[in-house]
């Protein structure tokens, strides 16, 4: 990870007590022409897949010649994993590997036809159903530890979720953290109205802490180490919790996955996906000096700690559990006004449903 750059203003908004401004979020998340032109992309997207072929045709065991992909790789991980695990030769060409992770940038890049698989976890799947945009969710990573864990600004007296009551807390819809944010403040009993939920995308959150625009942000464990060593000793910590984000998954726009070459290629991709992690998960020292410490500048000792907390990667044959996990993330959307309530399998590509699994040693597949 960069070092992490001294506070710079954020641009000012005005949650109210009681939950967040609609238009708040689709400027922030979405960007003004995203937002602008929600209302026509559903049925363009719908028709775009409607006239490459029938989704719920059978997958073809063969990638025909010729067939692209753009495919996501958020700092380069993908590559470097297929790389170290001799998993390079891929029946299909990349056309490009994105540097790309956030949900919001992800949908954005899905919509502009740039980007054909993603790498995201639960709730961007949703917020896009919630935009109007048919993608669907192609093989599944159960996460079973916590990924996130709460920081506070610098000078704070939080010490426990308890203590959210009455602060300003970093919020992005669209995204993990903000799942893992709401899951938090529903086990404690807190209401959305007991807190300022403050409209931010997870690229901004080290900003607004640095800040004190917010007192407190969720942020992965990979980032915790290095905002504490620049931040702690001016009284910034971490908190602690048992809040999951279930899903690491892979999605894919309708219209990629009607198309019958592509979809053949995204079933190749799949386990390569799948055994990369489960290399990753099983060389840490290796991962720790080719990642972690070449391309993210961590020390070793800071990589050693984010890959003691790593999950063991799980692919499971069924996806039903994924389905219910989504469905309650689904629901308690819902329940702040934040989507509209619908059934979350129209997410799941079922055809895809036990590629992942059937690619890996018995260990890896629950």
């Amino acid at each position: 990870m960069p070092p992490l750059s001294p506070p710079s203003p954020l641009s000012s908004s005005s949650p109210s007590r009681s939950g967040v401004d609609r238009r708040v979020f689709l400027s922030s998340l979405l960007g003004v022409a995203a937002a602008a032109g929600l209302s026509g992309c559903a049925g363009a997207d719908a028709a775009d897949a409607r006239s490459q072929g029938d989704i719920s045709a059978p997958l073809s065991g063969k990638v025909p010649r010729g067939t692209k992909l753009t495919v996501a790789s958020y700092q380069g991980v993908q590559q470097l994993q297929f790389k170290l695990a001799g998993l390079s030769g891929l029946p299909f060409t990349v056309s490009d590997w994105v540097n790309i992770g956030a949900g919001p940038d992800v949908i954005n890049a899905f919509r502009a036809k740039s980007l054909d698989v993603g790498n995201n976890a639960g709730i961007p799947p949703i917020q896009a159903h919630f935009q109007g945009f048919d993608a669907k969710i192609v093989a599944i990573n159960i996460t079973r530890k916590p990924n996130y864990l709460f920081a506070t600004k610098p000078g704070s007296d939080i010490h426990d979720v308890q203590d959210f009551k009455g602060r300003k807390l970093a919020f992005s819809q669209g995204q993990a953290q903000g799942v893992v944010l709401l899951r938090a403040l529903k086990q404690a009993g807190i209401a959305y109205g007991d807190v300022t939920l403050v409209p931010l995308t997870s690229n901004q959150f080290l900003t607004a802490l640095q800040a004190g625009q917010v007192d407190v942000a969720p942020l992965a464990n990979s980032q915790a180490p290095a905002y504490l060593k620049q931040y702690g000793p001016k009284g910034a910590h971490t908190i602690d919790t048992d809040v999951v984000d279930l899903l690491n998954l892979l999605w894919a726009p309708a219209s990629v996955l009607a198309d019958r070459a592509k979809a053949a290629a995204v079933a190749a991709y799949i386990p390569r996906w799948a055994k990369g992690q489960v290399w990753a998960y099983e060389h840490p020292d290796a991962w720790n000096k080719e990642f972690y410490v070449k391309t993210q500048n961590l020390t070793l000792a800071q990589a050693q700690s984010i890959t003691a907390l790593a999950n063991k990667p799980l692919f499971p044959p069924s996806w039903d559990e994924a389905v219910k996990w989504e469905q309650e993330t689904a629901d308690l959307l819902a329940e702040g006004g934040f989507v509209k309530e619908f059934k979350v399998d129209s997410l799941f590509d079922r055809r895809f449903e036990a590629i992942a699994a059937k690619s890996v040693p018995a260990e890896y597949q629950r």
